[in-house]
């Protein structure tokens, strides 16, 4: 305990070898020591005794669209990183595109580091593009510290980020696999999507059946091929079809290098809860069927499907219509995403630790910061979130920190209150209240 700045205890803390009393110490923003609960405290240190709250490490979102530069009046740094840390994300990850411009080269980079210095509550990474014709701005990214790259196998909805066929996805897998980087893929096949029934007005069903489940079949299938014929890292972004849960886990099975995500609104709201026109909920791939969501959690327990994330994808509120034709595809769930998938969680038999490992120490992992995030253990930096997990609360739009307070969840019950969020042993939100910026930009660990 020499040299020891902080001690969190709690009767309740979520360590890699299960939920347990102790005694947290850190120092220099680095936990030290994991120790009982009655170790004594050096005279140097400050004691936060967090009574039977329950101290998790601080969970790291790897799917968040930011939109800044460029698209600011959507969201912004300031706004996305309070919203992250009011809902105990310590990390987050920005996504390539939605930002003008968007994060296809090194220069781009740079802009977008730029537009977060100083203004971020937490800590961000940030993910490259792949698009036709930028393969050769892929390893000066790589070398820059992008965590990966990320590729749309179907229309991205803004015009500056295409998406990559069949030949261009094998040539900018070929060239990612070089350097063995990753490629994150929005896995919808272009060809069964303007297949499906075209839609428009308020009907959600109307909306549902314009992007089936065969079309995320499809995708998974050509990029699983892909991975396999290259021996590529690869990841699949917001699964929503539980029908592809075989070919994910035949693929793992045969060695196939393939990570997979979902997100909190598949795993907690359905299709028949949707009302007409409530935009709300729309996103793409879509919120499915009930019959849909117990295979998800099923793959989670199994570990086929690896890991939770938002996909928090903000826009003004008058890009909400209520044509599902027209309104923007996105969901905002930043600050709410641990408590929702914890309320499903609960009753459905997981504990904590459960959700600990989907949206703390596999997302971490994902982007190799498994040595610096993701658990409670000595050596790692000492991000965490203080959660009452039996304390309830309505969720109430004007309380939420993202710009626009559009949301999915409104008027919902959930269990789980974030209490504080602590950055590198400083504590960054406590109650709603937060401090001027701590957070720093991260890159790539080689």
């Amino acid at each position: 305990m020499s040299g020891t700045e902080l001690v969190l205890r709690s009767t309740r803390v979520v360590t890699p070898g299960g939920m347990r009393a102790a005694s947290v110490a850190v120092a220099d923003g680095i936990i030290t020591a994991v120790l009982p609960y009655e170790a004594p405290v050096p005279g140097t240190a400050r004691l936060a005794d967090l009574g039977d709250d329950v101290l998790l490490p601080g969970l790291v979102d790897t799917h968040v669209h930011v939109n800044d530069p460029g698209r600011t009046e959507w969201e912004g740094f300031w706004t996305a990183t309070r919203a992250a840390a009011a809902g105990g994300i310590t990390t987050l990850v920005d996504m390539p595109l939605n930002s003008l411009p968007p994060t296809t080269t090194a220069g781009h980079l740079r802009t977008k580091q730029r537009a977060a210095a100083g203004r971020a509550h937490v800590d961000v990474g940030f993910w490259g593009g792949a698009l036709p014709g930028n393969v050769p701005d892929l390893r000066p990214l790589h070398e820059a510290g992008v965590f990966g790259f990320k590729a749309f196998l179907s229309p991205s909805g803004v015009d500056e980020f295409p998406h990559l066929g069949p030949e261009r996805l094998a040539r900018t897998l070929a060239e990612i696999a070089a350097f063995d980087g990753l490629l994150i893929v929005h896995a919808e096949d272009p060809d069964h999507l303007a297949a499906a029934p075209r839609h428009g007005g308020p009907k959600y069903a109307d909306f549902l059946a314009s992007r089936p489940r065969d079309a995320e079949d499809t995708a998974v299938a050509l990029l699983l091929a892909e991975a396999k014929r290259l021996d590529a890292r690869v990841h699949i972004l917001h699964l929503s079809s539980s029908d592809a849960l075989p070919l994910i886990a035949e693929a793992k099975s045969d060695g196939v290098r393939v990570t997979v995500e979902t997100c909190p609104h598949y795993l907690t709201l359905t299709a028949e809860e949707v009302p007409d026109g409530a935009s709300e909920f729309k996103c793409c791939p879509p919120i499915r069927e009930a019959a849909n969501q117990d295979p998800l959690w099923r793959a989670l327990a199994d570990g086929v499907i690896d890991c939770v994330v938002t996909d928090h994808s903000p826009s003004t509120a008058d890009l909400k219509t209520a044509d599902f034709a027209t309104a923007w595809g996105g969901i905002s769930g930043l600050q709410l995403s641990l408590s929702a998938v914890w309320t499903e969680a609960r009753g459905r038999g997981h504990g904590l630790e459960d959700v600990v490992r989907w949206m703390s120490t596999r997302t971490a992992e994902l982007v190799g910061l498994g040595t610096r995030k993701g658990v409670i253990a000595p050596g790692r930096d000492a991000d965490f979130a203080v959660l009452a997990p039996d304390e309830t609360f309505t969720v109430d739009p004007e309380g939420l920190q993202h710009r626009n307070r559009v949301t999915a969840y409104a008027g919902k019950t959930l269990y789980g209150v974030v209490k504080s969020t602590w950055l590198r042993g400083r504590r960054v939100m406590t109650g709603g209240e937060f401090t001027e910026p701590k957070g720093h930009l991260l890159t790539r660990i080689p």
